[in-house]
This record gives structure tokens, sequence and C-alpha cells, in this order.
């Protein structure tokens, strides 16, 4: 089923999420849930707040960006991925900018700096334990949806200027002037459809 994903300025955005404490019936269908809505909204992350949910949870598929990610000879685990509790147990101190975006701040992108490479656990979707290490792309994505888990946006990285730039577009989403080509929540919960 695919689920409205919450846009800026919604409080789901910025609440903590709580840990999930077993694999259940309906852990695993909010999971098929979440890779569809990320499939339908031509997304590479969706974390649990983004469909307003609290639980600690985000998916990743980068199989658009594999070749891109080959390339960078950087491995690319089977997709899907399904990260339950996830927690950064190390992190590089050389850092590396790149453009991001955010299906729940549609149309804006931004250059963030973050450290390059990191190391996860987590528990995968078989609730099994597993530790990644990451760098490059997969490490960006998997930044920036842990960071969706503790109510941190990529716009909360940026500097005043930049900030300033960018709050007509903000305040239009947080006034629910917004659309996108998947279905969106607003800050009252009001449902606006796909365009």
């Amino acid at each position: 089923m695919i689920l409205p994903i919450y846009v800026y300025g919604h409080e789901a955005l910025r609440n903590e999420t709580d840990p999930v404490q077993e694999n259940t019936e309906v852990l695993q269908e909010l999971i098929d849930n979440m890779i569809e809505t990320m499939h339908n909204a031509a997304g590479i992350g969706l974390a649990a707040p983004q469909v307003g949910r609290t639980e600690r949870l985000f998916v990743v598929d980068l199989t658009p960006m594999a070749d891109e990610i080959a390339e960078a000879g950087e491995p690319l685990p089977p997709q899907p991925m399904v990260f339950i509790n996830p927690e950064i147990v190390e992190e590089s101190e050389d850092t590396a900018e790149m453009e991001e975006g955010c299906l729940s701040i549609p149309e804006v992108r931004e250059a963030v700096a973050r450290p390059e490479r990191i190391r996860m656990r987590y528990r995968d979707r078989e609730f099994e334990e597993q530790e990644l290490e990451a760098g490059g792309m997969l490490s960006r994505v998997l930044q920036h949806e842990r960071d969706h888990l503790d109510g941190v946006l990529f716009t909360d990285y940026l500097s005043s200027f930049r900030k300033r730039l960018l709050r007509r577009p903000l305040r239009e989403m947080v006034n629910g002037e917004v659309e996108a080509d998947y279905p969106l929540v607003t800050k009252d919960d009001e449902t606006v459809p796909s365009r």
C-alpha cells in the first residue's frame, strides 16, 4: 500500500522514534508499505517518521544508482535494505560534501557535509543483528535516513545564509502550498494527492 509522505513543517518529522522491540506481522507490513511508497515516489530512502510512524526504522534502495556506485568502486549490498534500530558506531574524520534532497522536502536540494565513511549496527528485516561499513553514496543515504529517526532534517545542517535563501519555498511547504508526484500530508494533516 502506498502511504502519503509527511511534508516539511509536520511535527511527525521532528519527533524521535521508539526502538522496535520485536518482529511482528504489523512491522513486516509496514516495511512492505514503506518500500512500495519509496519506489512510488522514486526515492532511494524512506524513514518511518516520513510516513507518520514512530518505529525506529528506515528502508533504502540504491538500485537506480548502482552503476554510479560501482564506478566509484563501492560495493552495494542486495537491495532494498531494511534498517531496524540502527546506530552509527563509527564514523570517519574525513568528510565529503554532496547534494541531498528529501521526499519530505520536495524539489529542494542543497550540499551537505557528512562523514565520508561510517559503520552502522542494526537489525535487518529478519530481525537479525548486522553490522555494515559504508562509504560514498550508501554512507550518505544511511546517515540522512538515520537522522530522520532523531527528528533531524538535512536542512538543519545548512548555513544561516542558505536557510535564508530557502525561507520562501520552506514557508510555502509549511503553509500547505506544495505538490509532488506522490501523495503528501501537510502540517495540518491535509492530504495532497499526487500531481
